[in-house]
């Protein structure tokens, strides 16, 4: 319902809260030959998170848009699960009942979700889901500094979905795709096909290890020997999927990293352009590879398509 005439810009506006920032990004998908991507700031912090969002309300008129945030990667955890065998609404009643096992916390404390995996060949391996599992005590933190700055948050979301919408676009047909993008902690590995995830894996390899001094040629090695463990471990699992190549996001010194992939890996590798899959006028420094690997994520979050109309 729209009160009074008004109503919510279209599309989704992502506000991720770090320790000394707040990341914003708003992308228009719906009507667009490409997605757009309308704004993509990071504010340093002016007080705590509540000052800082009530001052971000304020001055952006959040009011105005869908908002959502992104939980960070310790605040979750994500397990394949067969999927049960029930109707679809009892589906997520099941999903919690079959991770309770899997939990180092009573199930009852937990929020759980999950996502399908689409099926592989006919008389292969058991349909799968991703079961996410969150204490609840972490979703409430989550969402307590936006609702205490009167922001609503209609979604919140996890990366490795985020990423999700930006590798379908880098997709080729009838193909898989491996995306790999790191940041601050670590990176995070995506394989999709067809617009859905099928797995993610972290690996233990972040930005500030490729800073400074030229990485030694032993963090090229290990990058490459995760990727190819992780490339043939998903060949094992989805025969059905064939990956046409991976894509990385860029890291200080990157064209070195992708030449050295290029040697060792049994797929090809580029770097990730994200001039080439979407359109921003109006932020000319995501012209920037290496503020493109910062807000990839954040932009991927806001590239979610499905808005309820108010």
């Amino acid at each position: 319902m729209n009160l009074f005439g008004k109503s919510r810009r279209p599309g989704w506006l992502c506000l991720n809260l770090h320790p000394d920032r707040v990341d914003l990004s708003h992308v228009l998908v719906a009507g667009k030959p490409r997605p757009e991507v309308l704004l993509c700031e990071s504010f340093r912090k002016e007080g705590d998170d509540v000052v800082t969002l009530k001052r971000l309300r304020r001055e952006l008129r959040l009011e105005r848009y869908h908002c959502m945030t992104v939980l960070k990667t310790h605040d979750y955890q994500m397990f394949p699960v067969d999927a049960p065998k029930v109707p679809e609404a009892e589906a997520r009643a099941a999903v919690r009942w079959a991770i309770k096992d899997m939990l180092d916390y009573p199930v009852d404390a937990a929020m759980v979700d999950a996502v399908s995996v689409p099926a592989g060949e006919a008389g292969g391996r058991a349909v799968q889901m991703l079961a996410v599992a969150a204490r609840n005590e972490l979703i409430a933190a989550t969402v307590k500094p936006f609702n205490d700055a009167d922001i609503e948050l209609d979604v919140i979301d996890i990366p490795e979905l985020a990423q999700r919408n930006v590798a379908m676009r880098l997709e080729d047909e009838g193909r898989g795709l491996a995306l790999l993008c790191f940041d601050q902690a670590a990176a995070t590995l995506t394989f999709t096909s067809g617009g859905e995830l099928y797995q993610s894996r972290r690996i233990d390899v972040s930005m500030t290890d490729f800073a400074g001094d030229a990485p030694a040629e032993s963090l090229y090695d290990r990058v490459a020997l995760e990727l190819q463990r992780s490339l043939d471990h998903f060949d094992r699992q989805f025969r059905n999927v064939a990956v046409s190549r991976v894509v990385i996001s860029q890291v200080p010194g990157g064209d070195k990293l992708a030449e050295y992939l290029n040697s060792n890996l049994t797929l090809p590798v580029e770097m990730f352009d994200l001039e080439k899959i979407m359109d921003f006028p109006g932020v000319p420094e995501l012209r920037d590879p290496l503020r493109q690997t910062q807000c990839l994520q954040l932009i991927g979050a806001a590239m979610r398509e499905e808005v309820a109309a108010r």
